[in-house]
């Protein structure tokens, strides 16, 4: 009986205790692609992606957040250091508007209510969509517009460092890695017909693509009771 009670404590209270420290914001840097196309070093930010973040403060240690994040993916095989890619000398540009939602984790105690300086690395991962064009890369290197749009699924891998030094705005520099189930963002298999002859690479390897820079949120609310999960 005491254990219901407990119980019902919990879920009665979870109701009145809701976390109201929240952040919004936005996301500067800049991405590069890891594929079939194009260099093959994993952190070589070449074109800019700007998007926005939010994130909701549950706990000291944790948050739940949401981000949507636009670049233009490029990939050219002389800025490879593979002189086979080099001599093959294919290239694409690539649009994606990708949104990411997931958990957000703290290696130390990330309350804002206290007035102290803080400063602490973090990693965060959940699921991550791009909606991305169709295209696809002859064997002559032309491209042949696919003249549709696909979504890419995956999952971000993003490792942080952040401070509340400016007050209210929090800064933060990562990187973030985004593994995806598709091997389509470079035009390398046509439609994820990786039989098809036309298809070249390595079929067994999904893409990749990264994002490295700052984030910078701004932080509100009252302080919470971090009193469930």
């Amino acid at each position: 009986m005491r254990y219901l009670t407990t119980v019902l404590l919990l879920i009665l209270s979870s109701h009145f205790c809701q976390a109201q420290t929240h952040e919004i914001g936005v996301f500067l840097g800049g991405s590069n692609f890891i594929g079939d196309v194009g260099s093959t070093k994993y952190i070589a930010p070449n074109k800019p992606a700007v998007g926005a973040i939010y994130k909701w403060n549950r706990s000291p240690r944790h948050a739940f957040r949401a981000s949507v994040i636009y670049t233009e993916l490029e990939g050219r095989d002389l800025k490879s250091d593979d002189p086979r890619r080099q001599e093959r000398d294919f290239s694409f540009k690539n649009d994606i508007i990708e949104a990411s939602v997931g958990l957000e984790f703290t290696f130390f105690d990330w309350d804002l209510h206290d007035d102290r300086l803080k400063a602490t690395p973090y990693i965060y991962s959940g699921l991550s969509v791009a909606y991305h064009d169709n295209f696809q890369i002859l064997k002559n290197g032309q491209i042949r517009d696919g003249n549709t749009s696909s979504y890419a699924y995956g999952i971000p891998m993003v490792l942080g460092f952040k401070t509340n030094a400016l007050g209210n705005f929090i800064i933060a520099a990562e990187i973030g890695a985004r593994y995806t189930f598709s091997d389509e963002l470079d035009g390398s298999v046509p439609n994820y017909d990786a039989n098809a002859s036309s298809a070249f690479g390595n079929t067994n390897n999904n893409d990749w693509y990264m994002f490295t820079g700052i984030t910078l949120t701004y932080t509100f609310g009252r302080k919470p009771c971090f009193c469930i999960f």
